[in-house]
């Protein structure tokens, strides 16, 4: 029996993508801090789809995070096919403002934990005869984002290690993609102290289960890259061939003009 191990899934991306699993038959382990929240989940999983659901409560953004996620997988014996790491926060701010809380763990979730967990488990996925890693970004990994900064960095840093170990396992029965995904409806606006473009961002979001279908279709398809949506494809391409400055420029006004309603 294998599973699909997905952060991050007690909402949101992550719910979404485990629920479209369990939708093809796929047996799925959902990793995030809410106990209450995640009990729910597998209960319905296993009602609705007839599917193993299990959990495990983890502070992914903490340091020991992976260790004790990769034991607890080991310790059961769980078989191990699907890797999503979709767990990840931003936070808005000027860098030298940010919280420190919030600063480290940023660094620790979106990027420590999210290549540690790829590094642990590319040699179990090895094992299986076809077996897919999917890392979450953003399209903020196509730019700078001026008071978002560290969280389109920590974004950048995913796309590019996707792409990287993606060539290293090139050969292997490990498939490798990256999904960057625009505005979404769930708490990530509220999470990052953007109520102040909420409306505006709500314009243009997706919803997790369309979000979900995109990436589960590009994953299996093999695609380095999925970028649902096609106002958010055209923008991360423009925001590769156009100079720099354009795309950082409408950027920091947005988020000016956001740093004066919230601060009021």
């Amino acid at each position: 029996m294998a599973f699909a191990l997905i952060t991050g899934a007690s909402g949101g991306i992550g719910l979404a993508l485990a629920r479209a699993l369990a939708a093809r038959k796929h047996d799925v382990l959902l990793v995030a801090r809410s106990r209450d929240l995640l009990e729910n989940h597998c209960k319905e999983i296993r009602l609705q789809y007839a599917v193993a659901a299990e959990f495990l409560v983890l502070d992914l953004a903490t340091p020991d995070a992976p260790s004790k996620l990769v034991d607890w997988v080991k310790d059961r014996k769980f078989g191990i096919d699907i890797l999503i790491n979709n767990a990840g926060f931003g936070y808005w701010g000027p860098l030298p403002d940010l919280p420190e809380q919030e600063f480290a763990g940023m660094i620790q979730l979106n990027m420590f934990t999210l290549a540690s967990l790829c590094k642990a488990f590319v040699p179990m996925l090895k094992l299986q005869p076809k077996a897919y890693i999917l890392n979450v970004s953003s399209t903020a990994a196509y730019q700078a984002v001026p008071t978002l900064s560290l969280y389109a960095a920590t974004k950048s840093f995913v796309l590019s290690l996707s792409r990287g170990l993606r060539w290293e396992l090139k050969g292997t029965t490990v498939s490798v993609s990256c999904l960057c995904p625009g505005p979404v409806t769930t708490g990530f606006i509220e999470r990052a102290n953007l109520q102040a473009v909420k409306e505006k961002s709500e314009k243009f979001s997706m919803t997790p289960e369309a979000v979900a279908k995109a990436a589960l279709k590009g994953l299996f398809a093999g695609k380095a890259e999925i970028i649902p949506g096609f106002t958010n494809w055209l923008s991360s391409k423009l925001a590769e061939i156009v100079p720099k400055g354009i795309p950082e420029r409408i950027a920091r006004d947005l988020y000016k003009t956001t740093a004066k309603v919230t601060s009021s």
